[in-house]
């Protein structure tokens, strides 16, 4: 059988096979299992499944490799058998295709978000599709397809990884979604670009809710690259029927769209989720009749499709007028904050006398948590907003991507801005488990390092997508970091991201050791940018306890949590001043180190919290001064 690449440059349309997820799913494997570990345990299955597809009339089967890379396979504690799965799943497949059919290696997306939007660095998810790739080689693949990927950083990684391993040729293939666009925002003639540049010898896109949309992006596509193209659509949309996902587009209606996408130009055609065998008899009968349209594309010089900076004509607004916090803190002057919970219903009154009593002390801003440890209480923003307007203090509203999808957050954003708030503290989100919801969904598209990058974004004049916003927004924007890491060199990682997409100050979380806080500080000095230190004046020895057992992130020394317990013994009172006493101990030895300092009202008592300050230098003339 010859060389693939001959097969690509021979011309003429051929027909990968359709889904295996689906068609193991119609044969009895539970959704909760992983699919590619199928290949171990019920390999006749997974021939079965190939044998019908090649009796379909399918040139090329894909493996059943598709979420085989470490990554997803440890969420099934099968992280040690990448190798074993991966070249299994190659092996059932060359079985089965003997020397009349190639076998392509499904190679899949991590599942997890890469830098810029991600914690996982490029180099580490190269090391992770390397490690598939190579398995997938010694089990004897002709090529390797690359699939379903949404975000451009991540299908680089993926291409790069299989080149590391292997001279075969590699298809690519991005996903779009109902606006033709990647969930990131890459419209199809980006992803031709950017698959042009990289090197792909086919490029394309799979799955991408239905052959009509699949079909639209698909011309697009075509004009902006002469790389040969590829298109294996899912069966429509999905719909649950009597507790079974069915897919609801027929052969037919795919086989009518198999035609038009052959004379758009694409030279490799299949099928994705929802369909099957019966789907690709239909096309086969297609493309058999049909060639593609002879494309005289003259490819454009590969214009740099890196995401632009800024929005050309849009000015950022100065970092000093954003807001009086970041006039302040650009300034070198020293800042306070006071944390205060959103209500739980919708009345804000307490809150608002308690924002009442920050103004007049002299505080800077009242920080805002969203929705902390997964609690429900009124929306930040919401909450925000209101303060502002009533009181006329600025907030520092925490914002998450727990509950939100990109698009969103985008909205949410610009509506912030819109109503006038100008702070954010980008954090990633508790997820529900630790509520009282559990069960509710996360969303995480992206983490903490991605939205900081988005509001970068949104500051330039630009959204996720590089598309214009017509002006820009002005947000302060910080980020959170947790000196008290159990993997500090992870956190510290972390954090150089969050300052590489452009965070511009830091909150920590609550110092109760600070000596190795300022450890932690020496470690991130060559990214630093102005800190805020965090302090929580513990109430009782049960508050520390719970701080250290229940709430992530913050760690109570064993020396604090004796102080407290003797303190409590011997009552309430003695407890409160003891807390008082430790609080205000941190504040002083923390204040020659930070930019500012941020005080937690435990239970919303906000006298407590104020009585921390007092030991800051200059606080009391500063209340004073701001009193009416």
């Amino acid at each position: 059988m010859p060389d693939f690449r001959a097969l690509i440059a021979k011309g003429g349309a051929h027909l990968f096979d359709g889904a295996m997820g689906t068609e193991l799913y119609r044969r009895g494997v539970f959704v909760n299992v992983s699919y590619d570990e199928v290949n171990l345990r019920q390999p006749e299955l997974v021939r079965e499944v190939h044998r019908a597809y090649r009796d379909a009339g399918a040139e090329i089967l894909e493996t059943n490799t598709f979420g085989g890379n470490r990554v997803r396979l440890d969420q099934h504690s099968l992280g040690d058998r990448v190798y074993e799965i991966n070249r299994a799943g190659a092996e059932l497949a060359r079985e089965v295709a003997g020397d009349d059919l190639y076998v392509a290696g499904s190679v899949g997306p991590l599942g997890i978000r890469i830098e810029p939007w991600g914690p996982t660095a490029r180099d580490e998810a190269r090391g992770f599709f390397r490690e598939q790739a190579e398995a997938l080689a010694a089990g004897g693949v002709d090529l390797f397809i690359v699939e379903t990927f949404s975000d451009l950083s991540e299908i680089e990684q993926a291409v790069l990884g299989c080149r590391d391993v292997a001279d075969l040729p590699v298809i690519a293939q991005m996903t779009v979604q109902v606006d033709g666009k990647t969930v990131f925002g890459a419209d199809p003639a980006q992803i031709a670009l950017r698959l042009h540049e990289l090197g792909a010898d086919v490029v394309g896109l799979n799955c991408s809710v239905g052959p009509a949309i699949t079909l639209k992006a698909i011309q697009q596509m075509a004009e902006v690259t002469s790389r040969p193209l590829s298109a294996m659509p899912n069966a429509g949309l999905p719909r649950e029927i009597e507790g079974r996902t069915i897919y609801m587009a027929s052969p037919e209606y795919f086989a009518n769209y198999t035609r038009h996408l052959i004379q758009t130009g694409v030279r490799f055609v299949g099928g994705c989720c929802g369909t099957t065998p019966e789907h690709i008899r239909a096309m086969a009968a297609q493309v058999r009749a049909l060639s593609p349209r002879q494309r005289a594309v003259v490819p454009k010089a590969i214009r740099d499709v890196e995401r632009r900076t800024a929005e050309p004509g849009v000015e950022p607004v100065p970092t000093p007028q954003r807001s009086q916090l970041a006039r302040k803190i650009t300034a070198g002057e020293p800042v306070t904050s006071v944390e205060i919970l959103p209500p739980k219903g919708c009345d804000l009154s307490e809150v608002l006398d308690r924002v009442h009593q920050l103004k007049a002390a002299g505080v800077d801003a009242v920080n805002v948590p969203d929705g902390p440890r997964a609690m429900m209480r009124m929306s930040v923003l919401a909450t925000c907003s209101i303060i502002e307007r009533e009181v006329g203090l600025e907030t520092i509203p925490h914002y998450c991507c727990r509950d939100r999808n990109l698009l969103g957050m985008m909205s949410d954003l610009l509506g912030a801005h819109a109503m006038g708030l100008r702070n954010l503290l980008i954090v990633t989100g508790d997820p529900p488990r630790m509520g009282p919801y559990p069960d509710a969904t996360a969303v995480f598209d992206i983490d903490s390092v991605g939205l900081t990058n988005l509001v970068y974004r949104l500051n330039h004049g630009l959204d996720l997508g590089d598309h214009s916003l017509g002006s820009a927004t002005s947000f302060f924007h910080g980020v959170g970091v947790n000196h008290a890491s159990v993997d500090p060199d992870y956190e510290i990682h972390h954090f150089e991201w969050k300052v590489d997409a452009g965070a511009q100050f830091v909150v920590t979380q609550p110092v109760f050791d600070v000596q190795a806080f300022l450890e932690f500080l020496e470690r991130i000095a060559h990214v630093r940018i102005p800190a805020i230190a965090g302090v929580w004046p513990l109430v009782s020895y049960r508050n520390a306890e719970f701080l250290n057992n229940e709430v992530p992130g913050i760690v109570v020394p064993d020396p604090i949590l004796e102080r407290m317990r003797v303190a409590s013994e011997k009552g309430k009172e003695a407890g409160m001043a003891e807390g008082l006493a430790i609080a205000r101990a941190m504040v002083q030895e923390l204040q020659p180190h930070v930019q500012g300092i941020q005080v937690s009202a435990p239970f919303g008592n906000v006298d407590f919290a104020l009585g921390v300050f007092e030991a800051l230098s200059g606080w009391a003339d500063r209340e004073r001064l701001a009193l009416p």
